[in-house]
């Protein structure tokens, strides 16, 4: 079974006033106040003058950021902390990438992993959960369940649900 995910993930309230700057952007809820932006191709449109595709050579490395893109996500992470994480795995085997951006700057990461089991801090979306305010609960393995990051197997499952 496969797992592919590209998204912002904030505090509900930061990522709907984000959204409303760019109209391709869909905000799903997440639990403990949380909240993703589904990476797709038209809300990662919005930000590429006239169809250019350059990827962003910013700090963070993310191979899908548009040119810029990280200049939005500082300016959002003025209003409260955004995270950026992306993962991709398929049969137990993939890839995690995560960062937090916080107060106009790249506060934590990039974090990768290539390989489970991750190291003793958890995976590099568990971590930056853990920056944003996720707290693991009774019965959940770690904080990227907690927020119930399970309940779609792709970016587009989650775009697809999203308001």
């Amino acid at each position: 079974m496969s797992y592919e995910l590209q998204a912002l993930i904030g505090t509900l309230e930061l990522l709907t006033v984000a959204a409303a700057e760019v109209p391709a952007a869909r905000v799903a809820p997440l639990a403990q106040g949380l909240a993703l932006i589904p990476a797709t191709p038209a809300f990662l449109s919005a930000f590429r003058a006239d169809g250019d595709e350059r990827k962003s050579e910013g700090g963070a490395g993310f191979a899908w950021h548009p040119d810029g893109f990280e200049l939005r996500l500082a300016a959002w992470s003025k209003a409260g902390p955004v995270a950026c994480v992306e993962a991709d795995f398929f049969g137990g085997t993939g890839t995690q990438r995560a960062a937090v951006w916080t107060d106009g700057r790249l506060e934590l990461g990039p974090l990768s992993s290539a390989f489970e089991p991750f190291a003793s801090g958890g995976s590099p979306i568990s971590r930056v959960l853990r920056q944003l305010g996720a707290r693991v609960g009774e019965g959940r393995v770690d904080e990227f369940e907690a927020v119930g990051l399970g309940a779609h197997r792709s970016t587009e499952g989650w775009a697809a649900t999203a308001g």
